[in-house]
């Protein structure tokens, strides 16, 4: 069995676990309750039919489990990848008091400055970087907790990932920009890079992105340090990664969708 064939099989176990615990929830310990949405809600009862809201019912306990399993996945792709990947890892090193001013002066200055300005400070990592680096002074112990770590068995590489929800908002960005910075600018260099990741883009290619929060701290289409689906994927994983996890769920999707349909929502499949 190669590694791709093994990577989709641990991405089909880690979901199904996900799918069987939210069906178990649904079905038997927080079911959607009609009588009791009636008298919480009784306009809206009145007006929509309930399978609406039990449709809401059942997103709202998807989507909170689903946002932490991307960590869990890259784990699985890494592991079956580059060599290994770890979530959570603490980063220790040296950085310059220079420099760790300089990151929170270019912080500042993407967050207070004046949309409306002509001349107004867009990121560009490879700018702001170079500047940090240039920093001086004593040398202050920083840490740096990344969400995920990956380790490059054949090459001995490092690499921290930041990765957020395909939607994050303003200040997840901030905090994962500045550890971002600190990790570059650490004496000796911990990691071989660090990167901004998000694990799909909901609009399509990469110079299409357009959530507009996270792109008041990186040039989401251009900058470096962000990977963006694939890109993210295949940098963990090799060639092919980002198509073995899409295959992976498309192949077990069909099962869950007849059973969310049969054993949730009562009603049978359509087609």
């Amino acid at each position: 069995m190669d590694k791709q064939h093994q990577m989709k099989i641990a991405i089909q176990h880690q979901i199904k676990d996900l799918m069987e615990n939210l069906m178990t929830k649904v079905l038997y310990k927080d079911p959607f309750k009609p009588e009791e949405h009636k008298s919480q809600k009784p306009l809206y009862a009145a007006l929509v039919p309930d399978e609406i809201f039990k449709g809401s019912h059942f997103e709202r306990r998807f989507v909170t489990p689903f946002g932490s399993i991307w960590e869990e996945l890259a784990v699985i792709a890494a592991n079956h990848g580059l060599g290994s990947g770890e979530r959570g890892k603490l980063i220790s090193g040296m950085v310059k008091q220079g420099r760790l001013h300089r990151i929170t002066e270019t912080l500042d200055k993407l967050e207070h400055e004046k949309r409306r300005k002509k001349n107004r400070i867009r990121p560009d990592w490879n700018k702001e970087i170079a500047y940090t680096l240039e920093g001086t002074g004593d040398y202050i112990p920083t840490e740096v907790r990344c969400d995920l770590f990956v380790t490059d068995v054949k090459g001995s590489k490092k690499f921290a990932f930041e990765l957020k929800t395909p939607l994050p908002n303003s200040d997840q960005t901030k905090v994962s920009k500045d550890k971002i910075m600190k990790l570059f600018a650490m004496e000796p260099h911990q990691v071989d890079a660090a990167y901004f990741a998000l694990p799909f883009n909901p609009y399509g290619k990469r110079k299409q992105y357009d959530w507009k929060f996270p792109t008041r701290w990186f040039d989401m289409k251009y900058d470096p340090v962000v990977l963006i689906g694939d890109e993210f994927w295949e940098k963990i994983g090799g060639a092919g990664t980002y198509q073995s996890f899409i295959s992976a769920v498309n192949e077990i999707g069909h099962e869950y969708k007849e059973r969310i349909y049969r054993e949730y929502l009562g009603i049978e499949p359509p087609g």
